[in-house]
C-alpha cells in the first residue's frame, strides 16, 4: 500500500478535518472535547497556528484527506516558546495503515526545522495503546501519567505525557533568544 501523501492543511481541508474530529470527539477519548466544533471553529484554529508559525498536516490517500496533525504552543507563558504540543488525527477506517506514521514523521521534520526544541504529547487515556506506540516509535519517551484527569463516557481518564527533543533539543541554546 502507498505512503499517504503529506501536506500543509489549507482552508479547502476544513469540512475533513471537521469530520475527523467530530467522530473523535463523539467516540473516543483521544480528546476530551465532549461536544465537536463547527468548521468555523476548526477554521480558526487552523487559522490561529498558520499565523503563530506552527505547522499543520493533511494526509491524503486516494485524493481524500484521510488524517491531519498539528502541532502548537504547549504553553503561553513566553520560556515555553521553543516547546509544541502535538496532535494526530486519523479517519475512521483508515488506522494502522501509515497514516499517523506518515504524519508524525513530517509534522516533526517540520517543528525540528523551524526552530522549535521539544515536542510534548498529551496522550488523552493511558488505554490509547496504539497513540501511545506510534509516539513511541517516532522516538517519544513517556515522562509522566496524569491520573483521573478528565471524565468522559461515565469514567475517568488518565493522560500520558510523552516528550521528544527536535533538532539539537536541549543540548544548544536556540539560534536566537533573550
Amino acid at each position: 500500500m502507498a505512503r499517504p501523501f503529506t501536506r500543509s492543511a489549507t482552508a479547502a481541508d476544513i469540512p475533513a478535518i471537521t469530520a475527523i474530529y467530530a467522530h473523535a470527539v463523539k467516540h473516543g477519548t483521544a480528546t476530551f472535547e465532549v461536544a465537536p466544533p463547527n468548521e468555523q471553529e476548526m477554521a480558526d484554529r487552523l487559522g490561529g497556528l498558520a499565523e503563530g508559525g506552527f505547522p499543520y498536516l493533511v494526509a491524503e490517500r486516494d485524493g481524500e484527506v484521510r488524517g491531519y496533525a498539528y502541532a502548537g504552543p504547549y504553553r503561553a507563558r513566553i520560556a515555553y516558546r521553543y516547546t509544541l504540543e502535538n496532535s494526530i488525527y486519523v479517519a475512521p477506517g483508515w488506522h494502522r495503515m501509515g497514516i499517523g506514521r506518515g504524519l508524525m514523521d513530517q509534522l516533526l521534520s517540520e517543528a525540528g526545522a523551524r526552530g522549535f526544541r521539544q515536542m510534548i504529547a498529551v496522550i488523552g487515556d493511558s488505554e490509547q495503546a496504539a497513540s501511545i506506540a506510534l509516539h513511541r516509535a517516532a522516538g517519544f519517551r513517556t515522562v509522566g501519567t496524569l491520573t483521573a484527569v478528565g471524565f468522559k463516557f461515565g469514567r475517568w481518564l488518565d493522560s500520558v505525557l510523552m516528550q521528544t527533543p527536535l533538532g539539537p533539543g536541549a543540548i544548544a541554546l536556540p539560534q536566537r533568544y533573550d
